[in-house]
């Protein structure tokens, strides 16, 4: 697993051993960050379930001037702090051990801006993603504007929680061997 661009071309990247985390696949990688190369510059970037760190890395390689990396294993956030530290992007990284809820929570008093670019990639076995995403359409994390892009085994975002299926627009799903990736929009009347 390497840094593909940018400022920290071929850097190789640490992940945790075992089945606790799932790093999305170079080939998946290389398609989003294609389609986002010329997004990237100077935006904010939130990766909910970051494992390595390595899409936050990635978005900070290629000219994003933030990257939000949240993840509620400790050890997880060990190795994102190592690999920040070892693609030299540590400064422009925020790296939190939370639970992905907790985080959306905090974000929804903080009265922050919302991100440009939000990369959700939760442990498939749990089938989460549409509490993740009515949580996060709560959170102000995330306005019409913003970028979601949700990685999972289907199609079938909203299966847990089909209420959220509402709040959002799909503009695109695209499949990349037994992945799939959605990007999706926050409907304005779904806002905050």
């Amino acid at each position: 697993m390497r840094i593909i661009t940018g400022s920290a071309r071929g850097t190789q990247l640490q992940t945790l051993e075992g089945e606790a985390t799932r790093p999305t696949a170079e080939r998946v990688k290389e398609a989003i960050f294609s389609a986002l190369q010329f997004d990237l510059e100077g935006v904010t970037f939130l990766d909910l379930f970051s494992g390595s760190g390595q899409m936050g890395l990635e978005a900070v390689s290629r000219g994003a001037s933030l990257a939000v990396m949240i993840d509620a294993a400790p050890e997880a956030i060990e190795i994102i702090k190592a690999n920040a530290k070892k693609t030299r992007l540590f400064d422009r990284c925020r790296i939190v051990n939370y639970q992905y809820q907790d985080y959306l929570k905090g974000f929804a008093k903080s009265g922050s801006a919302p991100f440009d670019i939000i990369y959700i990639d939760p442990p498939f076995t749990k089938h989460m993603h549409g509490e993740v995403l009515k949580r996060l359409a709560a959170s102000g994390a995330a306005d019409t504007h913003t970028r979601i892009l949700v990685e999972s085994e289907d199609t079938e975002l909203f299966s847990d929680a089909p209420s959220a299926a509402s709040l959002y627009e799909i503009t695109k799903t695209s499949k990349y061997g037994r992945i799939y990736v959605s990007w999706l929009t926050l409907k304005e009347e779904a806002e905050g």
